[in-house]
């Protein structure tokens, strides 16, 4: 059946499973901003008499957010919660969805207005797990706003209860974001310390790439860099078996913080470290870490030029030679003219 019948008659049935299949297709169809805002106008409709519309609900956001204007998106939510108002479950899960697009939009004060009401319901319903995860998120948000000592508060309260029912999972997920509290207060030993906690106990490899990424901001924040060069490596290992979402956490993470060094002058440190991550690869990105050791050393005032251009004419991936040639332009300085 052509894409369109296909469409209208799921719009007809009312069958959000099939637009959810059949969405993006049909919409990266449409070219004109004005029929596309109409026909998400018309999905609207059914997604509010769907059992479970919180899948479509997302992607209608993120499509109302490419047109600039997220608050359409974040009204779907507003408007679900609004309906499952007199279903305390439904409405617990409306309520999580609402404050997560908060979130996940960049509105770090909505979502914590509505977590908290959510905490609120949760506790009404004797839910503990459901309110050990929105204490959670409250501390997450509350440290999105720079209140790094609110969200330990928060977070402890959290980890308390995972612990206490056993979820071990979360329980070192909640470890892991105290460590990265204590770390924004400076609180480095404490911060080492939970993170050390995490790696004696067996745990997911994700679990494992985001403890040693803390542990890498640690080491970083105290200048021990060849430690934090060390533990984004072993990030990085392990976030090979993970997958490229987490893969790419790791590697933009490592990409900031050599960026970082560089604008540090700190090139030896870079020249020396980046051995161990090529070889780590057999495509060209290994000839793009080769690549950043000879920039360092030339930046450093050794004569590489030569041996960097090799390299980088080796470099195929055009993201990566992007970001060799962002780093080899000359710094820029401002001068008084006296």
């Amino acid at each position: 059946m052509e894409l369109g019948k296909e469409w209208e008659k799921a719009l007809s049935e009312n069958d959000c499973e099939k637009l959810l299949e059949l969405f993006d297709d049909y919409i990266e169809g449409i070219e004109d901003e004005e029929t596309l805002r109409k026909e998400l106008e018309r999905l609207k409709e059914a997604v509010v008499g769907c059992d479970d519309p919180y899948e479509l609900a997302h992607e209608m956001a993120h499509v109302y957010a490419h047109l600039d204007d997220v608050e359409s998106g974040i009204e779907l939510y507003r408007e679900l919660a609004e309906r499952k108002r007199d279903d305390p479950e439904e409405y617990a899960t409306a309520l999580y969805y609402l404050a997560d697009a908060y979130e996940h939009f960049g509105m770090p004060e909505k979502a914590i207005e509505t977590y908290e009401e959510l905490l609120r319901l949760e506790e009404k319903l004797g839910n503990e797990r459901e309110i050990a995860l929105t204490l959670a998120n409250l501390a997450v948000n509350y440290d999105e706003l720079g209140e790094a000592e609110k969200a330990i508060e928060l977070m402890e309260k959290a980890r308390e209860i995972f612990e206490r029912l056993g979820d071990g999972r979360n329980h070192m997920v909640s470890l892991l974001d105290l460590a990265h509290f204590h770390y924004e207060l400076g609180d480095y030993d404490t911060a080492e310390a939970l993170i050390g906690e995490v790696l004696r106990q067996p745990r997911e490899d994700e679990i494992e790439v985001n403890a040693r990424l803390v542990e890498a901001e640690i080491f970083a924040g105290r200048g021990e860099y060849e430690k934090a060069f060390r533990a984004l490596r072993d990030a990085l290992v392990k976030a090979v078996e993970t997958g490229d979402e987490v893969l790419g956490l790791v590697f933009e993470t490592l990409v900031d913080f050599i960026e970082g060094l560089f604008n540090e002058n700190a090139y030896e440190t870079v020249a020396k470290n980046m051995e161990s991550f090529a070889e780590l690869f057999e495509d060209d990105t290994a000839y793009f870490f080769r690549a950043i050791a000879e920039l360092a050393r030339w930046k450093a005032g050794e004569d590489t030029k030569e041996r960097f251009d090799e390299l980088y004419s080796k470099v195929e991936n055009e993201e990566l030679k992007a970001i060799l040639d962002e780093w080899k332009k000359p710094k820029l300085s401002l001068g008084l003219g006296l």
